[in-house]
């Protein structure tokens, strides 16, 4: 089995979530915190909360919010429909959400004012992760540590890494790349659709693509 450049550095992530003091009670306010709010609330509204949504049709706080508290079906979808997969820039990602609502209250100027059932409780996370005992110097150990991981942990790998890296891909492909040399095998752990399984079910995808490359 080919042996790694580098090892492969697993880490037990957690997240410290502190409640900030914006509140969104309408639209029109939910589009102005959009635009001013810390970066870490953007990536705890979407990224964070993703962990928590695998099964709904809208996949962030906003967007639940909207559809919940707002009863504004067609903008939670248009906020639903913002992939995620597509960013690597907390300040991109604001912008495109802050847009939606803005276009949505041109469309439909009533409502911005129009009081929501229940408040927006704007809240940020902050990453306390660190290092673990467990390496990997080829693709058996990176398999077995996976296996092992707990799902948050596999959420900061798989998921939350997009935005350290600042690349469209994740710490395993990313690692795969640089150490072992197999970009397809990188290319279709990027290619796994995690909007549409559970961290379980990502983690047995990801567990059934490293299968046949182990012999390499």
């Amino acid at each position: 089995m080919k042996q790694a450049k580098e090892p492969f550095q697993f880490v037990a992530a957690s997240y410290l979530i502190r409640i900030r003091p914006e509140r969104a009670h309408t639209l029109g306010e939910m589009a102005r915190d959009l635009r001013t709010v810390s970066e870490a609330s953007i990536f705890y509204h979407t990224f964070q909360s993703l962990e928590a949504h695998h099964y709904s049709a809208f996949s962030s706080d906003f967007a639940q919010w909207i559809m919940a508290a707002c009863n504004e079906a067609a903008l939670a979808e248009r906020l639903a429909a913002v992939d995620l997969r597509d960013f690597v820039s907390l300040e991109d990602l604001r912008q495109a959400l802050a847009r939606r609502v803005e276009e949505h209250l041109k469309v439909i100027p009533r409502a911005a004012d129009r009081p929501a059932f229940e408040p927006f409780h704007f809240c940020e996370a902050v990453d306390a992760s660190v290092p673990l005992e467990t390496r990997a110097q080829d693709l058996g150990e990176l398999a077995e540590g996976i296996r092992h991981l707990s799902l948050q942990t596999l959420h900061h790998h798989f998921i939350n890494s997009r935005l350290r890296l600042q690349l469209r891909t994740n710490d395993f492909s990313n690692w795969i790349v640089h150490n072992l040399g197999f970009n397809d095998l990188a290319d279709k752990l990027n290619r796994i659709d995690f909007y549409n399984t559970s961290l379980d079910g990502l983690r047995e995808q990801i567990l059934q693509d490293l299968e046949p490359w182990m012999k390499q």
